[in-house]
């Protein structure tokens, strides 16, 4: 909420010190229509700035408890060669039940990777709930070796920002005290032809469940 806020009154004082430069120009008060439009083009860009850092923050979403991220369900192409579909939960992708992607996975298992960033207390106050973004689903073998040497499937789940929330985060992280936690998360499980496993997160991270029988049979002798 603070940073909307923010956006609208830079950008309605920006403007009004804008107008006021051309009024002044008009009066031909040249010094006092410089110092109007400098002070109405900051603001303005400082507006810019606040709406790239909401977009930034748009990317992640709001975590107050456990939430479900989505589903994903597994058909085998082949040897460690696999077909998974992901369906997002609506407040994963904030659209409609039954988003879904297709990914084709080589390997023995399938994780999924995500960003977690937490406030400090009183930024939760001022409405600063703790935030996740997924990053990309990848598959990954059992054996060392192939892992060394397999083809390998990542992709990526969200788009590159702007203005990255984490990475600033992260760099100014000693000027940026209202920041108390900022990790990354994977959950990682083996895929199994038929098998759905339920994906949640929760601001201790990632979590994967088995669905149906072929994922807890895939789960039940893995090693």
């Amino acid at each position: 909420m603070i940073i909307p806020v923010a956006i609208i009154v830079c950008a309605l004082l920006g403007v009004v010190f804008v107008l006021a430069a051309l009024r002044s120009f008009w009066r031909h008060r040249a010094l006092a229509g410089i110092a109007n439009a400098t002070a109405g083009v900051l603001l303005l860009a400082l507006a810019a700035v606040f709406a790239l850092l909401a977009a930034g923050l748009h990317s992640y979403h709001r975590l107050s408890a456990e939430q479900d991220v989505g589903e994903i369900a597994f058909s085998a192409l082949g040897p460690q060669s696999f077909r998974a579909s992901l369906l997002y939960s609506p407040l994963t992708k904030g659209a409609e039940a039954g988003t879904e992607e297709i990914f084709a996975l080589r390997g023995d298992e399938w994780q999924i990777d995500a960003r977690v960033l937490k406030w400090r207390a009183f930024a939760n106050v001022l409405g600063f709930d703790t935030l996740y973004r997924l990053e990309r689903l990848s598959g990954r073998y059992r054996s060392i070796e192939d892992e060394r040497t397999a083809p390998r499937t990542v992709y990526e789940l969200t788009p590159p920002q702007v203005i990255d929330i984490w990475l600033l985060a992260r760099r100014y992280r000693e000027r940026v005290p209202w920041v108390d936690a900022l990790y990354g998360s994977a959950a990682y499980l083996p895929m199994a032809d038929g098998a759905r496993y339920a994906i949640s997160v929760s601001a201790s991270g990632l979590v994967a469940r088995p669905l149906n029988q072929e994922a807890r049979d895939a789960t039940g002798g893995w090693r």
